[in-house]
């Protein structure tokens, strides 16, 4: 197989893997509000950080030891599939009278396959690339990135064929899995490791990288990160019923940006795309404590314009809100990930990004969900329809200063002599 066919599979394998997310991520919230399950929308997206604390790992040894790795993502995206089609094909039996009870299981099981073939892809791909002598570094960037063009692809579909606020999103979420399944089954072979040292399940997990608590500079790095990774997924849930609640106001209803929530959240995407290629400049000019300084003003930029803007003459700012995105995200995740690359030892670096993304992805953005829902129920769902704008303000002024907490809190905390 030449080098060119060979990215162009793998191209295609992160398109799908990211197109299926992107069916839902950032529309689910507007569907379940819609529906009266807006009190749970919290819930649905803090259980992906609940199974990303056990299911990668869990499902990494399965790769390692047994299954071959395109073999397992083919099989957990079947699985993922089949429950996502199932929550959906439920969901639109039920109508309006859809229960928590019944698709939140369904959802769940759905996304415990899932989470894990994020790693799962990612390996297939360095596996596939190393033997074909291949440089990574060089070669799955430009690969990777395909995979945030799958998601703003699917996000585009979902809203310009009105899937917003129905269940044909996790449809196409699960019909667009069970394609994915398929196609894994093409892809290069990835062997397994037979022989060898066997670890202890307790290495194998990656608890051996907390012993990293131990320095001072990594514990309080992991800390903040934790305390930032409340912020990941709280756009995601509520930024969609929050854009879309603006046209049951006459001012508003016959807005773009009301009517298009999804196109319009596509651009904080786009920015993520884009900032990726700021981040070696930043790193080095200005260091990992700065650039973290840098994101967690973002982060409080990306609130506090969904605070003050709306979709009529006040559009701009959700515009800028999604510009800043880009910067909030990669220059906390990539950054952050490349800071554990070069302060572990070789024996601890995959642990150890484990563990940073069990601190972000895992305990602060399912923390970060379920708190979220709490201040989103009391400001906005307790309210009357009348008074619920004004809720959602007040729900990301809060955001907004939180990140801002956290932002004071890291300058003083995280010394210069680190970063």
């Amino acid at each position: 197989m030449n080098a060119l066919n060979l990215k162009g599979r793998l191209v295609a394998m992160n398109f799908l893997e990211f197109a299926v997310w992107g069916a839902y991520l950032t529309s689910m919230g507007a569907y379940l509000a819609l529906n009266g399950l807006g009190t749970h929308i919290g819930w649905f997206y803090a259980v992906q950080g609940i199974v990303s604390l056990f299911m990668p790992a869990l499902v990494g040894i399965v790769a390692d030891r047994w299954v071959p790795g395109q073999r397992l993502l083919g099989l957990c995206h079947l699985l993922a599939g089949a429950f996502m089609l199932a929550a959906g094909w439920y969901a639109l039996q039920a109508g309006p009278a859809v229960e928590m009870v019944t698709l939140f299981p369904l959802y769940t099981l759905s996304v415990m396959f899932y989470m894990p073939t994020i790693a799962l892809s990612n390996s297939v791909a360095f596996t596939a690339l190393n033997q074909a002598g291949l440089d990574t570094v060089k070669d799955f960037p430009p690969i990777r990135v395909f995979g945030t063009v799958g998601f703003i692809c699917t996000m585009l579909a979902v809203n310009f064929l009105g899937f917003q606020t129905t269940p044909m999103q996790l449809v196409l979420s699960g019909a667009l899995s069970l394609a994915l399944a398929l196609y894994a089954q093409t892809l290069p072979n990835c062997p397994v490791s037979r022989g060898g040292e066997r670890k202890s399940l307790f290495d194998a997990l990656g608890f051996n990288a907390f012993k990293l608590f131990k320095q001072p500079r990594m514990a309080v790095f992991f800390l903040f990160s934790m305390m930032l990774g409340v912020s990941l997924q709280i756009t995601n849930g509520f930024a969609n019923p929050f854009i879309t609640s603006f046209k049951d106001i006459p001012e508003y209803a016959d807005t773009f940006g009301a009517n298009n929530a999804n196109a319009l959240i596509s651009l904080s995407q786009m920015s993520e795309t884009c900032c990726i290629l700021l981040i070696p400049f930043f790193l080095k000019r200005y260091g990992i404590r700065i650039v973290m300084m840098i994101a967690m003003l973002a982060w409080v930029l990306r609130f506090g314009l969904f605070g003050v803007g709306d979709p009529g003459q006040g559009v701009w700012m959700f515009v800028l809100s999604m510009l800043v995105y880009g910067v909030a995200f990669d220059f906390f995740n990539i950054s952050g990930a490349l800071y554990v690359d070069q302060n572990t030892t070789a024996d601890i670096r995959s642990s150890a990004q484990g563990l940073f993304m069990i601190m972000t992805n895992g305990f602060g953005a399912s923390i970060g969900t379920i708190v979220a829902q709490e201040v989103v129920n009391h400001y906005v769902y307790s309210q009357p329809a009348a008074l619920q704008i004004a809720g959602w303000q007040t729900c990301w002024y809060i955001f907004a200063a939180y990140s801002f907490v956290v932002f004071v809190l890291f300058s003083f905390c995280f010394k210069k002599e680190w970063a």
